[in-house]
């Protein structure tokens, strides 16, 4: 299995492994507790449970392209990664450590930021 030298890796490696439609590879890329902001509005927590919804991900089809990195925040084994997203989502951020192994994996996942536009705002 490959696994993230750096943060940024993780980006790249979810394109390769969904467009190669590989779910177990994708699930890889998470902490066994992880959690997945995925469907939007739910969530979705676990590797296992995360397996579940790449499934459902990659068989609807389509290609993955990879996504313009914004800077990464560290802190210590944390980081916070987020990708300009190319399918008008708003945003992509996810907080990732650093293993012991010097890997990195995905702790916490939002795939799916809308804009301040599409928020419903409150009325006055």
């Amino acid at each position: 299995m490959t696994t993230a030298k750096t943060p940024e890796d993780l980006s790249r490696l979810f394109v390769e492994l969904a467009n190669n439609r590989d779910v177990d590879g994708l699930a890889a890329l998470y902490e066994p507790d992880a959690v997945l902001a995925f469907p939007p509005g739910q969530e979705t927590v676990g590797r296992d449970a995360i397996r579940e919804v790449m499934a459902q991900l990659v068989a609807g089809g389509g290609t993955f392209t990879e996504e313009r990195a914004m800077p990464t925040v560290y802190h210590g084994d944390l980081a916070l990664t987020s990708t300009v997203p190319s399918d008008n989502t708003g945003g992509r951020v996810q907080v990732v450590r650093r293993q012991a192994d010097g890997s990195w994996l995905r702790v916490i996942d939002r795939p799916e930021i809308r804009s301040a536009q599409s928020q419903p705002q409150p009325s006055a």
